[in-house]
């Protein structure tokens, strides 16, 4: 069974958002299809973060794109998010599943490893994410993967597969075509120079 090259995009938010990021995000979401948005922010607690989320969640919820909670199982349930993503060291899918129910999705960090990949498909993730495949700014990458590892788990599994990490509307061709379900994108359109709307727009013609 051939995969076909059918990918979406995961929008990861910035760092740090200000104020002016509502109007941000949903220019983004203005500028093409957006499969899900996580909220990912570093160095504030979670009170802060579950008042941020208010306008951001009620504009993916009014898209219809999953909006995803990075890291904190608790904070998800508070939140009522669609998922939460899990890093290597931030819980166990089968203890989110227990704590978020049935509906939530549950996506887990496997960098470059197949081993943890099969681990957790075992334990009940919903989808796996590999990277970083390409430098980024983002955060700290000490893995990098060859595009090979999403050839490899999509022609062996049913589980979607998010590939993440420096990802550009430029380079992310051989991701897509070696069977990424979803690209993780963060800089390529935040940063973009017409804005978040264009940068989410040039992924267009690159996801087939």
């Amino acid at each position: 069974m051939t995969h076909m090259p059918s990918c979406q995009l995961y929008l990861i938010s910035p760092p740090a958002i200000g104020p002016d990021f509502p109007a941000q995000l949903k220019a983004a979401l203005d500028g093409g299809p957006v499969a899900a948005v996580q909220l990912r922010l570093k160095g504030i607690d979670e009170h802060e973060i579950a008042r941020l989320a208010v306008p951001l969640q009620a504009l993916c919820a009014e898209r219809e794109v999953a909006f995803i909670v990075n890291d904190s199982i608790a904070l998800a349930k508070r939140l009522g998010a669609d998922g939460v993503h899990l890093g290597q060291g931030d819980g166990d899918p089968a203890e989110a599943r227990r704590i978020l129910g049935p509906g939530p999705q549950i996506g887990v960090t496997c960098h470059d490893s197949r081993h943890l990949a099969m681990e957790a498909g075992e334990a009940g993730a919903d989808y796996v994410a590999f990277g970083a495949f390409y430098p980024t700014e983002t955060k700290e990458t000490s893995h990098r993967p060859e595009p090979d590892i999403l050839r490899w788990w999509s022609s062996l599994f049913e589980l979607p597969c998010v590939a993440i990490g420096g990802i550009t509307a430029q380079n992310a061709r051989p991701l897509v075509e070696a069977g990424a379900d979803f690209l993780a994108v963060s800089g390529a359109v935040w940063n973009h120079p017409d804005g978040p709307g264009a940068g989410v727009a040039a992924f267009t013609p690159v996801l087939g």
